[in-house]
């Protein structure tokens, strides 16, 4: 088993790509970011790990809060421009329409399907970044983004990034399957 497996150098994950805003110096920043996840519930947290030199953390760390916006495939080129571009260079405030939440310092993206609106709990040191931990303070959307008052994956379209050589956006593909019941009835060996 495994004889025809290839070691790889990095790691090709697929993740959904993110735009994370933060207040720096006054003016709302936005930074490109794939590596993002939800790590527990009630209350509802969300983790984001930034390379230690962007300029996004810097507001994420004065301010205490930050948000995670969820762009459309149709927003490759401004959510790439984020993702490119350091706020310490280049003025990305006017890049989006921004709105403001319950936390005033956390800018959001009307342009985005998904915003969620986050408080800081945790930082911790990584090798080369910073991971930050924060509680979802508040999650925004359009009706014409659901389906019977639940968000609808079709119609968010998220934007994918395939973190491999190159690197490349991704829109997503058909329906599976429903998760915690395709399953059921799956049997890993044959009943002897």
């Amino acid at each position: 088993m495994g004889e025809n497996k290839t070691r790889l150098e990095h790691p090709p994950l697929v993740m959904p790509v993110c735009i994370v805003g933060a207040e720096v110096d006054g003016k709302p920043n936005f930074e490109a970011i794939a590596w993002v996840n939800l790590v527990d519930y009630q209350p509802h947290m969300i983790s984001i790990s930034s390379e230690k030199s962007h300029h996004t953390n810097k507001g994420i760390r004065e301010n205490k809060t930050f948000s995670v916006n969820i762009p459309s495939a149709s927003m490759a080129a401004a959510t790439d421009y984020c993702g490119i571009y350091s706020g310490s260079k280049v003025d990305k405030s006017k890049t989006f329409s921004v709105f403001y939440g319950e936390l005033k310092t956390a800018p959001m993206i009307s342009e985005c399907p998904i915003n969620i609106e986050c408080r800081l709990t945790q930082t911790i040191e990584l090798f080369h970044g910073e991971l930050f931990i924060g509680e979802i303070v508040g999650v925004y959307t359009e009706s014409k983004y659901l389906t019977d008052n639940k968000p609808d994956i079709r119609k968010i379209d998220p934007l994918i990034f395939e973190n491999s050589a190159p690197s490349n956006y991704w829109k997503l593909g058909e329906h599976i399957a429903k998760a915690f019941e395709i399953g059921k009835d799956y049997r890993p060996h044959p009943e002897e």
